[in-house]
């Protein structure tokens, strides 16, 4: 009766209230941000006191959505991506117990739930809303956090319901259109003494979850499954609920339109472990897949090299101790370890075994390569030697048909998705249009032009390069000898090699430069550049990465040597 306004839609004036005090239409059922204004008599006297309906309990939004918080997104997405990771092998435990733990740790840590917020904060953010009076405190969860629980046994989040008002008022008062409740305070936040969400720490969580299962999985191949489409990442926020509402600053947190890099993820990781002062990681043995004998069984197979490279791979490995325990395993703790990069540090040991053996200096391979061919030639009925030259060649081929699909892959990927995102709610009406005139022309055009639709994505596989040893071409080099390279030597195969070169004599400072060593393809052979070049597409890295790891072992495979050396030249200096 107090309410004569007519409505924005009908133009009549037939009010009703709702559950949260809040005027709705009784003739086509709008609701207005009005709210009605009561006076308590019972509380004191000659007072009126404003109630505000609150946000909590409050699930229906007026568009059919329901108010959310920016760590429930990630929440879904960190999901998404173990269902995913479980769906390729990895074991339940990865996602009911070991991620689902480090996420309610984060959430502890970062005070976004299961604790009690600083008084600071909630005085911090009430400032900026308007002065209000809000008769209901009792603490609730967030609306959709027990839903989106990555484990279906979780309880309940205890958060402070004041903080969580107060972000709501602070979102509806900004200029800024937002889906979320905290979407725009989110970005505005200043956290330097923690590690705010963002997409690619998303899959730091995953990595550090497979690492403490110590699941079969290398930080490269879980990259490569999310840019295969495999693992959620790329426009995952289509998966989320109807009600959940993604639009305007949501989509610079949760809209990717790059693809995840190695070393960003990789950082995130180490930064995460130690913001949650995790222990000691399961320890990495001889055993674990994780271990460098073990993932150079792996890189031999796919890289076409012989079976008996193996042996000289373990060699280093021992020769300078990168296979022990204390190593390989992560301590976050311990800032003196160097933080070991599996899966490069293996494709290291292999370039140095192969610059033992051969040197890759553009003139001793290839010597050994003809001697090789003449004794092939001569000699068919034993095993056959290995021939660097034909290796070169078959691998070359296979690596830039491959190398060339990847590139248009990646340049025909529309990172637009097919749910239409819209800024603001004013424009939501021609970006619907706009996309369905894009979605005609695009089908009108496909007729025309007979283009082929897009074939489903193959099915994940560890392995990139596959070679049969059936194959009658001859293109398998994986039983082929070492013979041609070794001799014996007081009852041991040793190299026939008495030479190598060094990638760089003195290392940089890696937290100054972010690198142990400058790597330019012209200041170095063609074979070297050529075999970084195979290992940097099979790990999706830049060469420079693994460079930095073969001369990390180089060091310390001649650490005496190169001391003497150094030592030698400074007294010459004197």
């Amino acid at each position: 009766r107090d309410f004569n306004e007519r409505c924005a839609q009908c133009s009549e004036v037939n009010w009703g209230l709702t559950d949260g005090g809040r005027y709705y239409c009784r003739s086509c059922h709008n609701v207005t941000e009005r709210t009605r204004e009561v006076v308590n008599t019972d509380f004191i006297t000659n007072s009126r006191v404003q109630t505000i309906s609150k946000g909590l309990k409050k699930q229906e939004k007026t568009d059919g959505g329901c108010e959310w918080y920016i760590c429930e997104g990630f929440q879904l997405v960190l999901k998404k991506q173990a269902e995913a990771l479980q769906a390729l092998g990895v074991c339940p435990q990865m996602k009911d117990e070991i991620l689902c733990n480090f996420w309610r740790c984060y959430l502890q840590k970062s005070k976004q739930a299961y604790c009690k917020r600083p008084a600071g904060e909630t005085v911090k953010a009430l400032s900026v809303c308007e002065s209000s009076t809000d008769v209901d405190s009792e603490p609730e969860r967030p609306s959709f956090l027990h839903l989106l629980s990555l484990s279906e046994s979780e309880g309940d989040l205890q958060t402070d319901c004041s903080f969580a008002s107060s972000m709501s008022k602070v979102s509806e008062s900004t200029s800024v259109y937002s889906g979320s409740v905290d979407g725009s305070l989110y970005l505005m936040k200043n956290q330097k003494e923690k590690l705010r969400m963002t997409m690619p720490m998303t899959l730091s969580f995953c990595y550090m979850a497979l690492l403490w299962s110590r699941e079969p999985i290398t930080l490269s191949e879980l990259l490569r499954f999310v840019a295969e489409g495999h693992i959620p990442y790329l426009n995952v926020f289509q998966h989320f609920p109807e009600k959940m509402k993604l639009c305007g600053l949501d989509l610079k947190i949760f809209c990717v339109e790059s693809w995840p890099v190695y070393e960003e993820v990789h950082n995130k990781m180490l930064e995460l472990a130690a913001f949650l002062d995790l222990p000691r990681f399961p320890d990495i043995t001889d055993s674990c897949f994780l271990h460098p004998d073990m993932l150079c069984i792996k890189y031999l197979m796919e890289a076409n090299l012989p079976d008996e490279l193996h042996i000289w791979t373990c060699r280093v490995v021992k020769k300078i101790g990168i296979g022990e325990v204390d190593f390989l395993t992560l301590e976050p703790g311990n800032k003196s370890t160097r933080k070991v990069k599996y899966d490069i540090l293996a494709a290291a040991v292999i370039v140095v075994a192969l610059k033992l053996l051969f040197l890759l200096d553009d003139h001793y391979e290839w010597l050994l390569s003809d001697f090789a061919e003449e004794r092939n030639k001569n000699n068919k009925e034993g095993g056959l030697y290995f021939e660097f030259k034909k290796w070169y060649e078959v691998v070359k081929h296979s690596l830039d048909v491959e190398q060339k699909k990847l590139d248009e892959e990646r340049a025909k990927y529309l990172w637009r998705c097919e749910k239409p995102l819209f800024y603001s709610v004013k424009n939501k009406s021609k970006v619907l249009k706009r996309r369905q005139m894009v979605v005609n022309l695009q089908n009108q055009f496909g007729k025309l032009s007979g283009s082929v639709p897009r074939a489903e994505k193959p099915n994940p596989s560890s392995f990139q390069l596959s070679w049969s040893e059936e194959d009658t071409d001859g293109n398998c080099f994986h039983r082929h000898s070492l013979k041609g390279v070794l001799q014996e030597k007081r009852g041991l195969l040793t190299a026939m090699n008495p030479d190598y070169w060094l990638c760089t004599v003195k290392l940089c400072n890696e937290k100054l430069c972010g690198h142990l060593a400058h790597y330019r393809e012209v200041d170095f052979p063609q074979s070297y550049h050529f075999v970084l070049r195979l290992f940097s597409f099979l790990l999706r890295i830049q060469p420079s990465y693994i460079h930095d790891e073969v001369c990390m072992i180089e060091h310390k495979l001649f650490n005496k040597k190169l001391y003497k050396k150094l030592k030698y030249n400074t007294v010459l200096r004197k």
